[in-house]
């Protein structure tokens, strides 16, 4: 029931938006509001807590790295190629369906799951797998939304000027100033700290409140068949080719478990942050954020059940 517990609040959220909007006790309008302050300054406060008070060399476990990250870019790359050779849709466009299935939801899901279930030593891969998001998966959501966006005014940006747009893209920024911080070791200030967590703390009830209070039915009725594809793809597909990595490589126990947890988890709400920032399938991107939450509570039990049985923790 640990995952359930953890599980089931976070769509409750999401439900709670829904009927807020739906009732007429909070108008719909707000959604972009709240998408725009979790985007600018809730996030960021949480990436950059997060990432300055882990040890620089906390970040270099290749194999780790390799199992994870390489699920998370297969799975991108092989949804995105489907939608832009494929189907022929834009590239905003199939960026959006890329992330919708590879982008996890490692910092409020997977981080306190497997902590809750493995203790602290399991805090760490789960907080890699953060960073990885933040520091590999945004900045090539970023690069390829911003290079089309460029485009579409008939012309190609300057590369200086597409490196400026990314870096000081407030996600992208945030990360960078927080490995900088951990690499040079310093303590955050107490002051700091509770300043920035107070911020972090908003970007859950935000952010989810957000999804439920700009979704609809039609929505998701229009985008089910997709959102459903997807979400085999986030639950079943990425997990598994995570694990057969984390077999290959040779990668201890408890990391294997994490790493397999960091991708089976719902797709990250942070997507639907990006694709309201740059008003790209949103509606998508909200439908596939719920339905991978719901079912999440069973296919999370699923995986936890069968990594215990062959993977074995000292």
């Amino acid at each position: 029931m640990q995952v359930a517990d953890l599980v089931l609040p976070v769509f409750a959220i999401i439900v709670t938006g829904w009927l807020a909007g739906w009732l007429g006790y909070v108008s719909r309008s707000l959604a972009d509001a709240l998408v725009h302050f979790a985007y600018n300054v809730a996030m960021p406060a949480l990436l950059f807590v997060t990432i300055a008070q882990e040890s620089a060399s906390s970040f270099l476990e290749w194999r780790f790295l390799l199992a994870f990250g390489g699920g998370s870019i297969l799975c991108f790359l092989a949804v995105f190629l489907v939608l832009r050779a494929g189907l022929g849709r834009s590239t905003t466009s199939s960026t959006m369906y890329g992330m919708a299935a590879a982008m996890t939801n490692t910092g409020f899901v997977a981080l306190p799951i497997l902590h809750s279930i493995y203790g602290q030593p399991a805090v760490l891969p789960a907080a890699v797998a953060t960073v990885f998001v933040a520091a590999v998966m945004f900045p090539l959501a970023v690069v390829l939304l911003e290079s089309e966006e460029s485009g579409e005014h008939g012309r190609i940006a300057h590369p200086l000027m597409l490196m400026k747009q990314i870096v000081l893209n407030p996600m992208v920024l945030s990360t960078l100033i927080g490995l900088g911080w951990a690499i040079v070791g310093w303590p955050i200030p107490a002051p700091l700290a509770a300043y920035l967590n107070i911020f972090a703390g908003a970007l859950t009830p935000c952010a989810l409140f957000a999804i439920g209070l700009g979704l609809s039915v039609d929505g998701i009725a229009s985008n089910l068949a997709a959102s459903i594809v997807l979400s085999a793809v986030k639950l079943l597909v990425m997990p598994l080719i995570v694990y057969g990595l984390c077999v290959a490589t040779g990668l201890n126990p408890l990391y294997t478990i994490a790493a397999v947890i960091c991708a089976a988890v719902p797709t990250a709400k942070t997507t639907y942050i990006l694709a309201g920032e740059y008003k790209v399938e949103e509606e998508l991107v909200a439908s596939t954020v719920s339905i991978t939450t719901v079912l999440s509570v069973a296919t999370l039990l699923g995986w936890l059940t069968i990594l215990r049985a062959a993977v074995e923790v000292k």
